[in-house]
């Protein structure tokens, strides 16, 4: 999977793709090298990142999936339900969840989910993260999320601890 960031505070390459043609550009060079998948996201999850709302977030990324969708497999890295039905639209089959609640979202979309753990958002996923048993919790509430989606009619999916 290639990893690509429509944002200007992304921690490994914010700033550089904002522009789509250039998204668009690094996408065809992900795929060049080898991936089979292009992760598109629009809200950095960096820890203290600032939340993005959902309109901001289409703009960014609907253009990148349409520009890809027709050569690669594309996934939309989200956490906002509208984010997820556009990018869909425009060729997205795989909704990569960093929330873990659009389990059903992906299901009724007829696409893949990826579920990550993550407390919190962005913002304050390292304010006291805290854990008696990390294993055994973040295995639990992915666990508890991934039989929702199942329930929720979900065929595909993945987890991401995180």
């Amino acid at each position: 999977m290639g990893v690509l960031n429509v944002t200007p505070d992304s921690f490994s390459d914010g700033g550089r793709f904002l522009d789509h043609e250039a998204a668009i550009e690094h996408g065809h060079r992900l795929i060049d090298e080898g991936a089979a998948i292009v992760d598109v996201g629009g809200e950095s999850t960096r820890p203290g990142a600032n939340p993005v709302g959902p309109v901001e977030e289409a703009r960014r990324v609907v253009p990148v999936v349409a520009g890809l969708a027709g050569d690669v497999r594309v996934s939309i890295d989200t956490r906002h339900a509208e984010v997820a039905r556009v990018a869909v639209t425009a060729g997205a089959t795989i909704v990569n969840d960093v929330s873990a609640s659009l389990g059903d979202v992906a299901a009724d979309l007829g696409v893949g989910w990826v579920a990550m753990h993550m407390r919190g958002d962005p913002r304050t996923m390292q304010d006291e993260p805290v854990y008696a048993d990390v294993v055994a919790e973040v295995r639990d509430f992915l666990v508890e999320r991934a039989e929702r989606a199942v329930e929720a009619g979900a065929t595909e999916g993945w987890i991401d601890p995180g």
